[in-house]
């Protein structure tokens, strides 16, 4: 119970923080990097079902910060666990970038 609330005033705290232009440009390099190899444009190389689009993300309920960073941290199936290469931060970035860009169409 302690770890649920926990994670709701974690969410909350992420989910009102503005987006920085440093966050986002910091998150394209991160993502540029570690991502686009499977998921340039948004896209899925794996599963092409299930790509970083908008609509994708919102059917399989990964449309918010949270769930993008729990996916970058934990890995699932073909995408490996990032979170013990890459700092709270760059994950925050990377979740930030995927989310703004997934809310722009991935231009």
């Amino acid at each position: 119970m302690l770890f649920r609330l926990a994670l709701a005033v974690l969410v909350l705290f992420i989910s009102i923080m503005p987006v920085q232009a440093a966050d986002l440009a910091e998150g394209a390099k991160l993502f540029g990097t570690n991502c686009a190899a499977c998921h340039a444009g948004g896209l899925n190389r794996v599963a092409a079902a299930k790509t970083l689009r908008l609509d994708a993300l919102e059917k399989y309920e990964m449309n918010s910060l949270e769930a993008i960073s729990y996916q970058i941290v934990k890995g699932k199936n073909a995408m490996p666990a990032f979170g013990k290469k890459l700092s709270a931060e760059q994950i925050e970035n990377i979740a930030y970038y995927v989310l703004d860009e997934a809310e722009h169409g991935w231009k």
